[in-house]
């Protein structure tokens, strides 16, 4: 199944709706065409149809990614997987694991938003990317991002929305590399006769 149909979208992505409880990096791969496909469906839950906006279940997950909501309580919802995806989201953005392996244990959503406090969206991308992308998308992507971890599910958007949101930063990317080619192909052309001007011999 598609990420968009098994991650957040229970009520109208999926029948009967399913809600994973286990979304994480390791557990989303990439088919041919770099699809997105969600794996290991052991713990997920068939999501109530009479209406109901929670569900009661014992707590599972990996440490990390799981919901703040979820944990203390055992009530499942539907954005529980939104969340867990916000936390992926972030570690690509970021390169960075879930939960650092330093002895400080800081989550990536702390770490971002402490970088945010300061402005700071540079130091928040891989730095491997050395800047090279659009810098409005860059924020977009990390502003969802870091509304998908909000701590109270009712603060996240459902995951069409993040698709959406999604959408648009790659639109803004792609339309960014394309102005790129086009400069670089017409800096190339004027070279080209700047160069041919400059060795062909003068008229006599």
């Amino acid at each position: 199944m598609d990420l968009k149909c098994r991650i957040g979208v229970p009520h109208n992505g999926c029948k009967p709706p399913i809600v994973h409880r286990d979304v994480k990096a390791t557990n989303i791969l990439l088919a041919e065409n770099f699809q997105a496909k969600l794996a290991d469906f052991g713990l997920s839950r068939i999501f109530p149809t009479d209406g109901g906006t929670h569900m009661s279940t014992a707590v599972a997950g990996t440490p990390g990614y799981l919901d703040p909501e979820y944990t203390p309580t055992g009530w499942l919802n539907e954005k529980s997987d939104v969340y867990s995806f916000g936390v992926v989201l972030l570690e690509i953005i970021t390169s960075r694991h879930a939960i650092s392996r330093t002895q400080e244990k800081v989550h990536v959503s702390q770490w971002v938003s402490s970088m945010l406090a300061k402005g700071d969206i540079k130091t928040i991308v891989d730095p491997r990317l050395r800047g090279d992308y659009e810098i409005n998308s860059a924020w977009k992507a990390v502003e969802l991002a870091m509304e998908c971890v909000s701590e109270t599910s009712t603060r996240r958007p459902n995951m069409s929305a993040v698709v959406t949101g999604l959408k648009e930063c790659l639109a803004a990317e792609l339309a960014r590399i394309n102005v790129s080619r086009v400069t670089e192909s017409t800096d190339s052309v004027v070279y080209s006769m700047n160069v041919t001007t400059e060795l062909s011999p003068l008229a006599r």
